[in-house]
């Protein structure tokens, strides 16, 4: 009795180990598939678990998933559970690939799966199922990416339609997800904010009709002639088949399938400009353009400022060429150009206009033309090149001071006069010799010679002390920042110094310094200068607002001396003023 006791209890014990055993297991839909087919892993757990790692799925590109699917059932007392996690794998190449271990966690104890070998062939074919969810989805479903032009010319805009059409077949409730964005790595692109996304059109593919969407549109300028490759788009669609089964009010079951579509990679053969008839001064311009030069004003003194402007509009590469420059005559001193970009991109390229603007201040008195300036540019309508020439503009330098002229050699200054000799005509001959002795005293123990003896040990200690002065000056880091200030400030009023006699030259050249270190230190040009922006600017750099305070003086005294009279005590006072105030701003200013 008690050996069939013993024999119960151990029958009912292995049963409850066999019920709490935990099986954690991966399951492949397929062991050997072709390139053009999917694969589906599942990693199927009998408890419920925590933390699950999936593996790496190395050769495969990862296309649906994780899906997660819990069943929890009991059966004449018998629960029965099962917690599962599956993937959708489309394989990058053909060969035999491992999917390594999968991890999951456990009431505190981890459990790994098997490995598992899948060895994938060429492509095979895929029956045509008309019940098959999979086939009626790829059949009713296409990316298309339309090329405008897949022969243009360097540098001629191109544009790329990525459209998904949807027959009336299937459906598609749930938005796709992009897997691989096409790359123009030779390409200069641009994306179109299109507003109408998600707008639905009627159209045709293949014969048929069907529903359509603009996913993206690109403008492409070509930087390479050659064949060159775009990358395809690729997405992942969730599409929505009848299937056959009926629900209870008769309404077909929708079954949903998740596909890898791609618009396929597309080759655009670019051609090379013609090297005949190129002008020399063609900087790569493709399009069709206009060119116009012009300038705020011709007439002005000297100092004063001129805008100049050149200007190029049109349609065609205008981000991607270089504008024609100046060549204007010495005297004109001319600051670096400011581009400005006023450009559009739509469906059919860039469009708008492109400028550069120059400052120009005349030093002396003058006319000053600016000779006509070419433009070349390869019009695609004509395929030729073309070449627009600017107008003559004449600057007319009315007030300031007159350049050193030079006599010229034609200039007869005898007017046929007789010619007077005087006594000082041969006064540069000498008639006296200044003879010296023959017999010097030897320069060997001569006064000169102890004293260029002893020089060197005299001169020692005079290098040590400079030295050991230098090492402090050196080391002073505060004085040094303040010398080199002060030298700079000194720089830039050296012109000012030389005409403190002079005040109406003083306060101009004072006024051109001070514009002149406010460009250099803030970078921005003449014509933008005004006491307001330039009192921010600098109160932005760190400058102390007292320092700020007496160069916005300085700048109202430059302006009020060419109108009211002043004694040379001021201008003095106000070149030290200014050279103080730009060693401050030096010293404490910070870009």
């Amino acid at each position: 009795m008690r050996l069939k006791s013993i024999y119960i209890l151990f029958f009912i014990l292995s049963c409850g180990f066999t019920q709490a055993q935990v099986t954690f297991v991966a399951k492949v839909s397929k062991s050997t598939l072709g390139i053009n087919e999917r694969l589906r892993v599942d990693f199927e757990m009998n408890q419920d678990g925590d933390n699950f790692v999936p593996p790496t799925f190395k050769g495969f590109k990862v296309v649906g998933g994780p899906n997660q699917a819990i069943s929890n059932s009991w059966i004449n007392g018998k629960r029965s559970y099962s917690k599962t996690y599956s993937y959708f794998l489309t394989p990058k190449a053909k060969g035999t690939f491992i999917i390594k271990q999968a991890v999951i966690e456990i009431k505190g104890k981890n459990y790994k799966t098997n490995p598992v070998k899948i060895v994938v062939t060429t492509a095979v074919k895929i029956p045509k199922d008309e019940n098959n969810a999979d086939y009626i989805a790829s059949e009713n479903v296409h990316l298309v990416a339309e090329i405008s032009n897949s022969n243009p010319y360097l540098n001629e805009a191109i544009t790329v339609v990525y459209k998904l059409y949807v027959s009336n077949n299937v459906s598609i409730t749930r938005s796709w997800r992009e897997i691989d964005s096409p790359k123009y790595a030779d390409f200069w692109s641009q994306n179109i904010d299109d507003k109408g996304k998600s707008q639905i059109y009627e159209g045709t593919y293949q014969g048929k009709l069907y529903r359509y969407v603009i996913l993206r549109r690109t403008v492409l300028y070509p930087q390479k002639t050659g064949k060159l490759e775009i990358e395809p788009l690729t997405l992942d669609v969730p599409i929505d088949v009848q299937g056959n089964r009926r629900d209870v009010f008769g309404r077909r079951r929708m079954t949903r399938v998740n596909k890898t579509i791609s618009a396929g990679g597309r080759t655009i053969d670019v051609k090379p400009l013609p090297l005949q008839g190129r002008p020399d001064n063609f900087t790569g311009a493709v399009g069709d353009f206009q060119f116009n030069i012009f300038t705020n004003k011709t007439s002005l003194d000297a100092n004063e400022s001129l805008e100049l402007k050149t200007k190029i509009t049109g349609t065609g590469n205008l981000k991607l060429f270089d504008l024609p420059s100046l060549n204007l005559p010495s005297s004109l001193e001319v600051y670096e150009p400011v581009r400005d970009n006023q450009v559009k991109t739509n469906s059919k390229g860039m469009n708008g206009s492109v400028s550069e603007s120059y400052i120009i201040i005349p030093q002396y008195k003058g006319v000053y033309p600016i000779r006509p300036i070419a433009f070349s540019y390869f019009d695609l309508k004509t395929e030729a090149y073309k070449t627009i020439s600017s107008d003559e503009i004449i600057i007319n330098v009315e007030n300031g001071p007159v350049p050193n002229q030079v006599p010229s050699d034609n200039q007869n200054t005898s007017d046929n006069k007789d010619i007077v000799l005087t006594n000082n005509q041969f006064k540069y001959i000498k008639l006296e010799a200044a003879l010296a002795p023959v017999n010097q005293p030897s320069f060997f123990k001569s006064e000169l010679f102890w004293w260029l003896s002893g020089a060197p040990f005299l001169l020692i200690p005079l290098f040590i002390i400079a030295g050991n002065t230098r090492r402090k000056r050196l080391s002073d880091v505060e004085g040094k920042r303040l010398r080199k200030a002060t030298k700079l400030a000194k720089k830039y009023l050296s012109e000012a110094k030389k005409n403190l006699g002079k005040q109406e030259a003083f306060y101009e050249a004072l006024e051109r310094a001070l514009h002149n270190y406010l460009r250099a230190k803030l970078d921005i040009v003449t014509s933008e200068f005004s006491k307001e922006k330039t009192a921010t600017l600098l109160s932005q750099s760190n400058v102390d607002e007292e320092v700020v305070s007496e160069f916005i003086s300085l700048l109202k005294s430059c302006e009020f001396a060419r109108y009211t009279p002043t004694s040379n005590v001021a201008i003095q006072q106000d070149y030290k003023k200014a050279v103080s105030v730009i060693s401050s701003i030096d010293k404490q200013f910070t870009s």
